[in-house]
Protein backbone atom coordinates (compact mmCIF):
# COMPACT_ATOMS: atom_id res chain seq x y z
CA UNK A 1 0.00 0.00 0.00
CA UNK A 2 2.64 2.42 0.97
CA UNK A 3 4.50 1.40 -2.29
CA UNK A 4 1.93 2.78 -4.73
CA UNK A 5 0.99 5.53 -2.37
CA UNK A 6 4.57 6.30 -3.27
CA UNK A 7 4.24 5.48 -7.12
CA UNK A 8 1.14 7.84 -7.22
CA UNK A 9 3.21 10.52 -5.11
CA UNK A 10 5.90 10.45 -7.64
CA UNK A 11 3.59 10.30 -10.76
CA UNK A 12 1.67 13.21 -9.72
CA UNK A 13 5.21 15.48 -9.13
CA UNK A 14 6.21 14.43 -12.13
CA UNK A 15 2.94 15.15 -13.90
CA UNK A 16 3.01 18.58 -12.52
CA UNK A 17 7.28 19.40 -13.38
CA UNK A 18 6.01 18.51 -16.75
CA UNK A 19 2.92 20.68 -16.83
CA UNK A 20 5.11 23.91 -15.66
CA UNK A 21 8.16 23.06 -18.15
CA UNK A 22 5.36 22.59 -20.76
CA UNK A 23 3.88 26.30 -19.76
CA UNK A 24 7.33 27.49 -19.59
CA UNK A 25 8.14 26.65 -22.95
CA UNK A 26 4.88 27.73 -24.15
CA UNK A 27 5.57 31.15 -22.51
CA UNK A 28 9.43 31.24 -24.05
CA UNK A 29 7.73 30.64 -27.61
CA UNK A 30 5.01 33.36 -26.97
CA UNK A 31 7.55 36.09 -25.74
CA UNK A 32 9.76 35.61 -29.46
CA UNK A 33 6.99 35.59 -31.22
CA UNK A 34 5.47 39.01 -29.78
CA UNK A 35 9.25 40.01 -29.88
CA UNK A 36 9.54 39.33 -33.92
CA UNK A 37 6.20 41.01 -33.91
CA UNK A 38 7.35 43.90 -32.34
CA UNK A 39 10.27 44.42 -34.29
CA UNK A 40 8.81 44.12 -37.55
CA UNK A 41 5.95 46.71 -36.31
CA UNK A 42 9.20 49.16 -35.24
CA UNK A 43 10.33 49.38 -38.66
CA UNK A 44 7.16 49.66 -40.18
CA UNK A 45 6.85 52.45 -37.49
CA UNK A 46 9.69 54.83 -38.32
CA UNK A 47 10.30 54.00 -42.11
CA UNK A 48 9.55 57.25 -42.82
CA UNK A 49 10.48 60.63 -41.26
CA UNK A 50 7.34 63.21 -40.30
CA UNK A 51 8.43 66.51 -42.25
CA UNK A 52 6.56 69.44 -40.12
CA UNK A 53 2.87 69.15 -41.68
CA UNK A 54 0.25 71.84 -40.39
CA UNK A 55 -2.76 70.35 -38.53
CA UNK A 56 -5.28 72.69 -36.99
CA UNK A 57 -7.76 71.02 -34.77
CA UNK A 58 -10.76 72.13 -32.17
CA UNK A 59 -12.39 72.31 -30.40
CA UNK A 60 -12.42 73.02 -26.90
CA UNK A 61 -10.44 71.45 -23.64
CA UNK A 62 -11.37 70.00 -20.33
CA UNK A 63 -9.30 69.37 -17.11
CA UNK A 64 -9.36 65.49 -16.26
CA UNK A 65 -10.06 64.20 -13.15
CA UNK A 66 -9.03 60.51 -13.10
CA UNK A 67 -10.17 57.49 -10.27
CA UNK A 68 -10.30 53.64 -10.22
CA UNK A 69 -13.80 53.52 -10.12
CA UNK A 70 -14.35 50.00 -7.74
CA UNK A 71 -12.52 52.33 -5.24
CA UNK A 72 -14.69 55.22 -5.84
CA UNK A 73 -18.35 54.23 -6.65
CA UNK A 74 -20.26 52.36 -3.75
CA UNK A 75 -22.56 49.41 -4.73
CA UNK A 76 -25.26 49.15 -2.91
CA UNK A 77 -28.22 46.26 -3.14
CA UNK A 78 -30.45 48.48 -3.96
CA UNK A 79 -28.57 48.91 -7.28
CA UNK A 80 -28.14 45.34 -7.80
CA UNK A 81 -32.08 45.02 -7.56
CA UNK A 82 -32.42 47.78 -10.55
CA UNK A 83 -30.32 46.23 -12.36
CA UNK A 84 -31.70 42.73 -12.07
CA UNK A 85 -35.11 44.69 -12.96
CA UNK A 86 -34.04 46.70 -16.12
CA UNK A 87 -31.10 48.13 -18.07
CA UNK A 88 -30.56 51.36 -17.63
CA UNK A 89 -28.87 53.19 -20.54
CA UNK A 90 -30.14 56.95 -19.59
CA UNK A 91 -29.17 59.94 -21.82
CA UNK A 92 -29.18 62.52 -19.67
CA UNK A 93 -28.07 61.64 -15.46
CA UNK A 94 -30.52 63.45 -13.10
CA UNK A 95 -29.23 62.34 -10.01
CA UNK A 96 -26.49 59.70 -8.29
CA UNK A 97 -28.44 56.51 -8.80
CA UNK A 98 -29.03 57.05 -12.71
CA UNK A 99 -25.30 57.43 -12.57
CA UNK A 100 -24.32 54.35 -10.99
CA UNK A 101 -27.18 51.91 -12.91
CA UNK A 102 -26.01 53.78 -16.02
CA UNK A 103 -22.12 53.37 -15.14
CA UNK A 104 -23.28 49.65 -14.48
CA UNK A 105 -24.96 49.07 -17.52
CA UNK A 106 -21.49 50.07 -19.40
CA UNK A 107 -19.46 48.80 -17.01
CA UNK A 108 -20.57 45.02 -17.29
CA UNK A 109 -20.38 45.16 -21.16
CA UNK A 110 -16.41 46.77 -20.99
CA UNK A 111 -17.83 49.47 -23.24
CA UNK A 112 -16.48 53.04 -23.34
CA UNK A 113 -18.87 55.77 -22.50
CA UNK A 114 -19.04 59.74 -22.27
CA UNK A 115 -22.29 61.23 -20.34
CA UNK A 116 -23.76 64.52 -19.86
CA UNK A 117 -25.41 65.77 -16.62
CA UNK A 118 -27.21 68.99 -15.93
CA UNK A 119 -27.38 68.34 -12.06
CA UNK A 120 -24.33 70.74 -11.34
CA UNK A 121 -24.61 70.16 -7.69
CA UNK A 122 -24.70 66.46 -8.16
CA UNK A 123 -21.56 66.91 -10.53
CA UNK A 124 -19.19 68.84 -8.23
CA UNK A 125 -20.19 66.39 -5.26
CA UNK A 126 -18.74 63.92 -7.10
CA UNK A 127 -15.71 65.96 -7.89
CA UNK A 128 -15.15 67.06 -4.27
CA UNK A 129 -15.49 63.46 -3.40
CA UNK A 130 -13.11 62.25 -5.25
CA UNK A 131 -10.25 65.40 -4.71
CA UNK A 132 -10.73 65.25 -0.59
CA UNK A 133 -10.86 61.44 0.08
CA UNK A 134 -8.28 60.22 2.22
CA UNK A 135 -8.58 56.58 0.64
CA UNK A 136 -9.00 57.27 -3.02
CA UNK A 137 -5.81 57.74 -5.06
CA UNK A 138 -6.82 60.65 -8.06
CA UNK A 139 -4.75 62.53 -10.69
CA UNK A 140 -5.69 65.08 -12.93
CA UNK A 141 -4.52 65.72 -16.76
CA UNK A 142 -4.95 67.80 -19.85
CA UNK A 143 -8.33 66.27 -21.43
CA UNK A 144 -10.11 66.86 -24.05
CA UNK A 145 -9.62 64.79 -27.63
CA UNK A 146 -8.46 68.49 -29.73
CA UNK A 147 -5.93 68.79 -27.32
CA UNK A 148 -4.82 65.51 -26.63
CA UNK A 149 -4.60 64.69 -30.12
CA UNK A 150 -2.63 67.53 -30.61
CA UNK A 151 -0.50 67.01 -28.28
CA UNK A 152 0.35 63.28 -30.16
CA UNK A 153 0.36 64.77 -33.22
CA UNK A 154 3.24 67.56 -31.72
CA UNK A 155 5.23 64.70 -30.31
CA UNK A 156 5.29 62.86 -33.79
CA UNK A 157 6.81 66.05 -35.52
CA UNK A 158 3.87 67.97 -36.55
CA UNK A 159 3.17 71.61 -36.21
CA UNK A 160 -0.14 72.09 -34.29
CA UNK A 161 -2.94 74.79 -33.89
CA UNK A 162 -5.46 74.10 -31.56
CA UNK A 163 -8.65 75.88 -31.00
CA UNK A 164 -9.31 75.56 -27.50
CA UNK A 165 -10.17 78.30 -24.13
CA UNK A 166 -8.14 77.45 -20.92
CA UNK A 167 -7.23 78.25 -17.61
CA UNK A 168 -3.44 79.29 -17.33
CA UNK A 169 -3.06 76.61 -14.99
CA UNK A 170 -4.00 73.93 -16.99
CA UNK A 171 -2.19 75.73 -20.43
CA UNK A 172 0.99 74.28 -18.78
CA UNK A 173 0.26 70.94 -19.30
CA UNK A 174 -0.03 71.95 -23.07
CA UNK A 175 3.57 71.43 -24.95
CA UNK A 176 5.05 74.40 -26.35
CA UNK A 177 5.16 72.98 -30.03
CA UNK A 178 1.19 73.26 -29.55
CA UNK A 179 -0.11 77.03 -30.41
CA UNK A 180 -3.31 77.60 -28.59
CA UNK A 181 -5.51 80.56 -30.38
CA UNK A 182 -8.14 80.65 -27.77
CA UNK A 183 -7.99 83.12 -24.86
CA UNK A 184 -7.32 82.12 -20.89
CA UNK A 185 -10.09 81.57 -18.87
CA UNK A 186 -11.06 81.49 -15.11
CA UNK A 187 -12.53 78.08 -14.81
CA UNK A 188 -12.06 74.85 -16.77
CA UNK A 189 -14.63 72.72 -17.51
CA UNK A 190 -13.95 69.18 -15.35
CA UNK A 191 -14.08 66.06 -17.37
CA UNK A 192 -14.88 62.84 -14.10
CA UNK A 193 -13.03 60.17 -15.56
CA UNK A 194 -13.58 56.84 -14.08
CA UNK A 195 -11.07 54.40 -15.14
CA UNK A 196 -11.76 50.26 -14.71
CA UNK A 197 -9.39 47.60 -15.45
CA UNK A 198 -9.87 43.74 -17.34
CA UNK A 199 -11.68 41.46 -14.50
CA UNK A 200 -12.31 44.29 -12.11
CA UNK A 201 -15.53 43.81 -9.91
CA UNK A 202 -18.27 45.37 -8.22
CA UNK A 203 -20.85 44.10 -6.75
CA UNK A 204 -21.87 41.23 -8.78
CA UNK A 205 -20.55 42.93 -11.75
CA UNK A 206 -17.15 42.12 -13.84
CA UNK A 207 -15.51 44.34 -16.72
CA UNK A 208 -14.91 42.14 -19.69
CA UNK A 209 -12.26 44.49 -20.61
CA UNK A 210 -10.16 47.66 -19.72
CA UNK A 211 -12.25 50.45 -20.55
CA UNK A 212 -13.43 54.00 -18.60
CA UNK A 213 -16.78 56.18 -18.15
CA UNK A 214 -17.26 59.69 -18.59
CA UNK A 215 -19.20 62.07 -16.92
CA UNK A 216 -19.17 65.81 -17.27
CA UNK A 217 -21.22 69.27 -16.77
CA UNK A 218 -19.49 70.89 -19.41
CA UNK A 219 -20.42 74.85 -20.02
CA UNK A 220 -17.48 76.56 -22.27
CA UNK A 221 -16.95 73.35 -24.45
CA UNK A 222 -21.20 72.69 -25.36
CA UNK A 223 -21.04 75.86 -27.22
CA UNK A 224 -17.78 75.88 -28.73
CA UNK A 225 -16.35 79.28 -27.16
CA UNK A 226 -12.94 79.46 -29.49
CA UNK A 227 -14.68 78.91 -32.82
CA UNK A 228 -13.76 82.35 -33.35
CA UNK A 229 -10.90 83.13 -32.17
CA UNK A 230 -9.95 79.89 -34.03
CA UNK A 231 -10.99 80.63 -37.62
CA UNK A 232 -9.18 84.37 -36.90
CA UNK A 233 -5.98 82.31 -36.91
CA UNK A 234 -6.83 79.63 -39.50
CA UNK A 235 -6.61 82.17 -42.18
CA UNK A 236 -3.15 82.36 -42.25
CA UNK A 237 -2.15 78.98 -40.97
CA UNK A 238 -3.32 76.95 -44.27
CA UNK A 239 -3.29 73.36 -42.69
CA UNK A 240 -2.21 70.11 -44.47
CA UNK A 241 -4.95 68.57 -42.04
CA UNK A 242 -8.35 69.59 -40.44
CA UNK A 243 -9.24 68.09 -37.26
CA UNK A 244 -12.89 68.39 -35.96
CA UNK A 245 -13.57 66.61 -32.38
CA UNK A 246 -15.18 67.42 -29.44
CA UNK A 247 -18.54 67.82 -30.56
CA UNK A 248 -20.02 64.79 -28.13
CA UNK A 249 -19.74 67.77 -25.87
CA UNK A 250 -23.42 68.79 -27.43
CA UNK A 251 -24.76 65.57 -26.79
CA UNK A 252 -28.55 65.72 -24.57
CA UNK A 253 -26.82 69.50 -23.43
CA UNK A 254 -30.26 71.80 -22.60
CA UNK A 255 -29.31 74.46 -25.57
CA UNK A 256 -31.97 77.32 -26.12
CA UNK A 257 -33.70 76.59 -29.81
CA UNK A 258 -32.03 77.12 -32.64
CA UNK A 259 -28.69 77.51 -30.57
CA UNK A 260 -27.02 74.29 -31.34
CA UNK A 261 -28.07 73.99 -35.18
CA UNK A 262 -26.32 77.46 -35.59
CA UNK A 263 -23.28 76.05 -33.77
CA UNK A 264 -22.61 73.40 -36.31
CA UNK A 265 -23.57 75.60 -39.28
CA UNK A 266 -20.77 77.35 -38.31
CA UNK A 267 -18.41 74.42 -38.28
CA UNK A 268 -19.16 73.62 -41.41
CA UNK A 269 -18.56 76.84 -42.91
CA UNK A 270 -14.96 77.05 -41.09
CA UNK A 271 -14.62 73.57 -42.83
CA UNK A 272 -15.66 74.56 -46.34
CA UNK A 273 -13.57 77.32 -46.35
CA UNK A 274 -10.19 75.38 -46.17
CA UNK A 275 -8.50 74.69 -49.22
CA UNK A 276 -10.05 71.38 -51.05
CA UNK A 277 -6.53 70.96 -52.80
CA UNK A 278 -4.46 71.16 -49.48
CA UNK A 279 -6.38 70.70 -46.47
CA UNK A 280 -7.63 66.91 -45.71
CA UNK A 281 -10.63 66.97 -43.15
CA UNK A 282 -10.60 64.55 -40.62
CA UNK A 283 -13.78 63.85 -38.09
CA UNK A 284 -13.15 62.06 -34.97
CA UNK A 285 -16.24 60.33 -33.38
CA UNK A 286 -16.90 60.10 -30.06
CA UNK A 287 -19.91 58.18 -27.52
CA UNK A 288 -23.14 59.97 -29.15
CA UNK A 289 -26.72 58.64 -27.42
CA UNK A 290 -28.69 61.63 -29.09
CA UNK A 291 -30.32 60.75 -32.74
CA UNK A 292 -30.96 64.78 -33.30
CA UNK A 293 -27.32 65.55 -32.74
CA UNK A 294 -26.35 62.48 -35.01
CA UNK A 295 -28.60 63.62 -37.44
CA UNK A 296 -26.86 67.30 -37.55
CA UNK A 297 -23.73 66.06 -37.98
CA UNK A 298 -24.85 63.51 -41.09
CA UNK A 299 -25.87 67.22 -42.26
CA UNK A 300 -23.45 69.53 -41.41
CA UNK A 301 -19.60 67.38 -40.67
CA UNK A 302 -20.38 64.46 -42.46
CA UNK A 303 -20.43 64.86 -45.70
CA UNK A 304 -17.64 67.46 -45.79
CA UNK A 305 -15.17 64.66 -43.79
CA UNK A 306 -12.41 62.87 -45.61
CA UNK A 307 -11.48 60.88 -42.99
CA UNK A 308 -13.65 59.39 -39.74
CA UNK A 309 -11.62 57.61 -36.85
CA UNK A 310 -13.50 55.70 -34.01
CA UNK A 311 -13.60 52.51 -31.61
CA UNK A 312 -15.98 49.53 -32.12
CA UNK A 313 -18.66 51.15 -30.21
CA UNK A 314 -18.79 54.28 -32.49
CA UNK A 315 -18.51 52.62 -35.46
CA UNK A 316 -21.44 49.91 -34.80
CA UNK A 317 -23.69 53.25 -33.53
CA UNK A 318 -22.98 54.88 -37.00
CA UNK A 319 -23.59 51.83 -38.95
CA UNK A 320 -26.61 51.50 -37.17
CA UNK A 321 -27.65 55.70 -37.62
CA UNK A 322 -26.98 55.65 -41.37
CA UNK A 323 -29.19 52.24 -41.93
CA UNK A 324 -31.97 52.20 -39.39
CA UNK A 325 -32.13 55.31 -37.95
CA UNK A 326 -31.85 54.27 -34.42
CA UNK A 327 -29.31 55.15 -32.19
CA UNK A 328 -26.81 51.73 -31.21
CA UNK A 329 -26.05 52.51 -26.99
CA UNK A 330 -23.38 49.30 -26.73
CA UNK A 331 -21.70 47.09 -28.97
CA UNK A 332 -19.77 44.10 -28.47
CA UNK A 333 -16.25 45.05 -26.87
CA UNK A 334 -14.26 42.85 -28.61
CA UNK A 335 -15.54 42.71 -31.94
CA UNK A 336 -13.74 39.90 -34.96
CA UNK A 337 -12.45 41.69 -37.60
CA UNK A 338 -14.98 40.14 -40.28
CA UNK A 339 -17.90 41.83 -38.17
CA UNK A 340 -15.67 45.40 -38.16
CA UNK A 341 -14.66 45.21 -41.81
CA UNK A 342 -17.96 44.58 -42.94
CA UNK A 343 -19.33 47.36 -40.87
CA UNK A 344 -16.96 49.92 -41.81
CA UNK A 345 -17.56 48.93 -45.45
CA UNK A 346 -21.10 49.47 -44.66
CA UNK A 347 -20.69 53.06 -43.54
CA UNK A 348 -17.80 53.75 -46.33
CA UNK A 349 -20.41 52.84 -48.99
CA UNK A 350 -23.05 54.20 -47.39
CA UNK A 351 -21.66 57.86 -47.08
CA UNK A 352 -20.12 57.84 -50.52
CA UNK A 353 -23.39 56.85 -52.13
CA UNK A 354 -24.73 59.89 -50.88
CA UNK A 355 -21.68 61.81 -52.07
CA UNK A 356 -22.41 60.43 -55.26
CA UNK A 357 -26.28 60.95 -55.81
CA UNK A 358 -25.71 64.48 -55.19
CA UNK A 359 -26.48 66.13 -58.83
CA UNK A 360 -23.65 68.28 -58.56
CA UNK A 361 -20.39 68.40 -56.35
CA UNK A 362 -20.54 72.31 -56.37
CA UNK A 363 -21.47 72.37 -52.81
CA UNK A 364 -18.02 71.23 -51.47
CA UNK A 365 -19.28 67.71 -50.12
CA UNK A 366 -16.05 65.39 -50.19
CA UNK A 367 -16.03 61.72 -50.60
CA UNK A 368 -15.33 59.68 -47.82
CA UNK A 369 -11.84 58.42 -48.62
CA UNK A 370 -10.59 57.12 -45.29
CA UNK A 371 -11.88 55.00 -42.18
CA UNK A 372 -9.33 54.58 -39.11
CA UNK A 373 -11.37 51.97 -36.51
CA UNK A 374 -9.44 51.03 -33.58
CA UNK A 375 -10.44 48.28 -30.94
CA UNK A 376 -8.47 46.55 -28.00
CA UNK A 377 -7.00 43.88 -30.07
CA UNK A 378 -6.26 45.40 -33.70
CA UNK A 379 -6.50 48.50 -35.98
CA UNK A 380 -8.02 48.64 -39.00
CA UNK A 381 -7.96 51.28 -42.10
CA UNK A 382 -9.71 51.61 -45.08
CA UNK A 383 -8.39 54.46 -47.41
CA UNK A 384 -9.55 54.89 -50.91
CA UNK A 385 -6.27 54.23 -53.38
CA UNK A 386 -6.77 57.61 -55.58
CA UNK A 387 -7.12 59.83 -52.26
CA UNK A 388 -4.06 61.65 -50.75
CA UNK A 389 -3.94 59.74 -47.93
CA UNK A 390 -0.54 57.77 -48.24
CA UNK A 391 1.68 54.98 -46.06
CA UNK A 392 -1.65 53.26 -44.39
CA UNK A 393 0.28 50.41 -43.55
CA UNK A 394 2.89 52.16 -41.69
CA UNK A 395 0.44 54.11 -39.89
CA UNK A 396 -1.17 51.37 -39.00
CA UNK A 397 1.80 49.91 -37.63
CA UNK A 398 1.96 53.06 -35.67
CA UNK A 399 -1.10 53.49 -34.56
CA UNK A 400 -1.05 49.49 -32.94
CA UNK A 401 2.22 50.71 -30.76
CA UNK A 402 0.53 53.85 -29.70
CA UNK A 403 -2.35 51.72 -28.37
CA UNK A 404 0.20 49.73 -26.03
CA UNK A 405 2.22 52.82 -25.26
CA UNK A 406 -0.78 54.85 -24.22
CA UNK A 407 -2.24 52.35 -22.21
CA UNK A 408 0.83 51.03 -20.79
CA UNK A 409 1.77 54.65 -19.76
CA UNK A 410 5.04 53.82 -20.89
CA UNK A 411 7.10 55.25 -23.94
CA UNK A 412 8.64 51.48 -24.32
CA UNK A 413 7.13 48.69 -25.91
CA UNK A 414 7.62 45.32 -23.59
CA UNK A 415 6.90 42.31 -25.14
CA UNK A 416 6.63 40.60 -21.60
CA UNK A 417 4.15 43.01 -20.23
CA UNK A 418 1.79 42.56 -23.99
CA UNK A 419 -0.22 39.69 -25.36
CA UNK A 420 -1.96 39.02 -29.02
CA UNK A 421 -5.86 38.46 -29.01
CA UNK A 422 -5.76 38.07 -32.80
CA UNK A 423 -6.04 34.54 -33.92
CA UNK A 424 -3.24 32.83 -36.21
CA UNK A 425 -5.54 34.04 -38.88
CA UNK A 426 -8.83 36.32 -39.91
CA UNK A 427 -12.07 36.14 -42.26
CA UNK A 428 -11.62 39.54 -44.14
CA UNK A 429 -15.83 39.14 -44.20
CA UNK A 430 -18.20 37.58 -42.66
CA UNK A 431 -19.83 36.73 -45.85
CA UNK A 432 -20.11 32.87 -46.91
CA UNK A 433 -17.24 31.91 -48.29
CA UNK A 434 -14.86 34.68 -47.86
CA UNK A 435 -11.32 34.35 -47.89
CA UNK A 436 -8.85 33.93 -44.70
CA UNK A 437 -5.48 36.35 -44.19
CA UNK A 438 -3.07 34.28 -42.27
CA UNK A 439 -0.57 35.98 -39.66
CA UNK A 440 2.68 36.73 -40.30
CA UNK A 441 4.75 37.30 -37.48
CA UNK A 442 7.73 39.10 -39.66
CA UNK A 443 5.35 40.84 -42.10
CA UNK A 444 2.59 41.56 -38.97
CA UNK A 445 0.25 44.37 -40.72
CA UNK A 446 -1.73 42.75 -43.71
CA UNK A 447 -2.85 44.86 -46.72
CA UNK A 448 -5.14 44.25 -49.55
CA UNK A 449 -6.85 46.03 -52.69
CA UNK A 450 -10.43 45.64 -53.26
CA UNK A 451 -13.89 47.25 -54.66
CA UNK A 452 -16.41 48.60 -53.19
CA UNK A 453 -19.21 49.31 -55.15
CA UNK A 454 -21.60 52.39 -54.49
CA UNK A 455 -24.81 53.44 -55.78
CA UNK A 456 -24.89 57.04 -57.24
CA UNK A 457 -27.28 59.60 -59.33
CA UNK A 458 -26.23 57.58 -62.57
CA UNK A 459 -24.07 53.86 -62.99
CA UNK A 460 -22.46 52.20 -60.20
CA UNK A 461 -19.11 53.39 -58.75
CA UNK A 462 -16.69 51.34 -57.99
CA UNK A 463 -13.88 52.31 -55.29
CA UNK A 464 -10.82 50.44 -55.15
CA UNK A 465 -9.48 50.30 -51.53
CA UNK A 466 -6.56 49.27 -49.85
CA UNK A 467 -7.47 47.48 -46.36
CA UNK A 468 -4.96 47.18 -43.45
CA UNK A 469 -5.22 45.34 -40.09
CA UNK A 470 -2.46 45.35 -37.83
CA UNK A 471 -2.55 43.47 -34.08
CA UNK A 472 -2.69 45.58 -30.95
CA UNK A 473 0.49 44.16 -28.76
CA UNK A 474 -2.59 44.57 -25.92
CA UNK A 475 -1.00 46.01 -22.56
CA UNK A 476 -1.56 43.39 -20.22
CA UNK A 477 -1.81 45.91 -17.16
CA UNK A 478 -3.78 48.99 -18.39
CA UNK A 479 -2.80 52.35 -16.48
CA UNK A 480 -4.81 54.59 -18.34
CA UNK A 481 -7.70 54.17 -21.50
CA UNK A 482 -9.37 57.65 -21.72
CA UNK A 483 -7.55 59.41 -24.32
CA UNK A 484 -6.34 56.03 -26.03
CA UNK A 485 -8.75 56.81 -29.19
CA UNK A 486 -7.48 60.09 -29.65
CA UNK A 487 -3.23 59.29 -29.51
CA UNK A 488 -3.65 56.19 -31.71
CA UNK A 489 -5.70 58.42 -33.98
CA UNK A 490 -3.33 61.11 -34.01
CA UNK A 491 -0.52 58.41 -34.61
CA UNK A 492 -2.02 57.11 -37.54
CA UNK A 493 -3.07 60.74 -39.28
CA UNK A 494 0.52 61.79 -38.68
CA UNK A 495 2.01 59.34 -40.86
CA UNK A 496 -0.98 59.79 -43.67
CA UNK A 497 -0.66 63.29 -44.34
Amino acid sequence: MFSLLSTATMLGAFTALLAIIFQAYLTSNELVRLTVILQHLRDLEVEFPIDGPRVAIGYGSCSDLHVRAVDFLVYNDEIGRALNASDYAFDDIENEEEFLLNFAYYFQRGAAAERFTANRDMFMSLVQRAKKSSTIEHHWALGGNAPVIGTRMAIEGANVLLGAKMSSKLKTHLRPEVQLTGSLIDDDDIHLILEYSTGDTWGGLVSPRANRYILHNDHHNPYLTSLEEFDAVLVGFEPHLFIVSGLQMMDNYLYPVGVREKLLERVRLQIQSQSRTQTLIHFEMASFVELELLQLLLRTVLPYSDSIGMNEQELDNLQQVLETGRVSLVADCNPRVAHSLDQARAVFRRLNEEYYQQPTHTHMRRPLSRIHLHTLAYQAFIVAKDSRWRNTKNAAAKASLTAHRHVCASTIVNPDAAYLQMDGSFAVSAKPGARRVHFDNRDPVSCWEEAIETRGAGPTNSIIVEICVAPVLICKNAKQTVGAGDNISGAGLVLQI
